[in-house]
């Protein structure tokens, strides 16, 4: 038994068809019909039902194609292990951060990456907490930032980074800048500049609202942190964002006003896909990352 057989098995099991197995394989139908055959001849079960017009698998075959999708996997994680080394660390990584509040906190960590790593090609994509979980999962991303780490499941890793109370943020001249302190309900009548529906801050702050007996009045909604601050400055809404954020806030016309309980977090955390291959470019990533968790 060798990996060809293997290959060529697991193809015809995809198509149900030596034809087509031979034409995406870009080899001849006798070559893949001989090397199932000597397959079955080792093993010594038929693997295919082959009396039938549709060509299928066998009880033995369904059970083969399991273990064979295991070893093609681990043989195509030595050969990305193989070149990794051979390409002296070099790739590519793909990140999905939030663009409200992923440079904030994301910069330090890339700039020390490609400080130690300067080959390394680093392709970032804005969008909120939802698509970066669904790229992950397709693996269309190989690490995400996300915001608030309630929704995990069986198929990712998740790291929690770091855990910043949202703020609220007013004109000076608005009357809630008096107040020392705030509470949700005294919300209830204002014009929010809020998150976009794929944020999910924008589920909390909707559903922080909801258990004080409102739903909030939205003026407008962005991804954009600086764009929700020049709309506050504007006097157009109130806005929530990260303590962080609001420490950093340079207009003299906005008052950040902390919550006398900090029922709503930014809760940052970092995800990758599970029992999935990662290079050697993204394992040093997350490795950095762990350097940056508080201790």
């Amino acid at each position: 038994m060798d990996i060809r057989q293997l290959e060529y098995f697991a193809e015809v099991a995809k198509q149900l068809s030596f034809t087509k197995a031979a034409a995406t394989l870009h080899v001849s139908q006798p070559s893949i019909s001989k090397a199932i055959q000597q397959l079955e001849v080792e093993l010594d079960v038929p693997l295919f039902y082959r009396s039938s017009k549709q060509l299928e698998l066998t009880d033995a075959g369904h059970a083969v194609l399991i273990n064979t999708q295991h070893v093609l996997e681990a043989f195509k994680n030595i050969r990305s292990e193989l070149t990794d080394l051979m390409e002296l660390k070099k790739g590519k990584i793909r990140i999905g951060i939030p663009p409200i509040v992923g440079a904030e906190f994301f910069s330090k960590l890339v700039s020390q990456y490609k400080e130690r790593y300067p080959y390394v090609e680093i392709v970032l994509t804005e969008v909120g907490t939802k698509k970066i979980r669904e790229g992950v999962e397709s693996g269309d991303l190989d690490i995400g930032l996300i915001c608030n780490l309630c929704v995990v499941n069986d198929y990712v890793e998740v790291i929690s980074i770091l855990k910043d109370p949202l703020m609220l943020i007013v004109h000076h001249e608005h009357p809630l800048a008096q107040k020392e302190t705030v509470d949700m309900i005294d919300l209830q009548q204002e014009m929010f500049v809020l998150y976009r529906k794929d944020f999910t801050l924008y589920d909390r702050i909707i559903e922080e609202c909801s258990k004080n007996g409102f739903f909030p009045n939205i003026a407008c909604e962005s991804t954009q942190k600086d764009l929700m601050i020049e709309m506050v400055a504007a006097k157009l809404g109130i806005a929530l964002l990260p303590k962080r954020i609001c420490d950093k806030i340079q207009y003299n016309t906005i008052k950040a006003v902390p919550f006398k309980e900090e029922n709503i977090y930014l809760e940052l955390g970092m995800t990758w896909k599970k029992n999935k291959y990662l290079s050697y470019a993204v394992r040093e990533f997350i490795a950095l990352a762990y350097d940056f968790i508080p201790h």
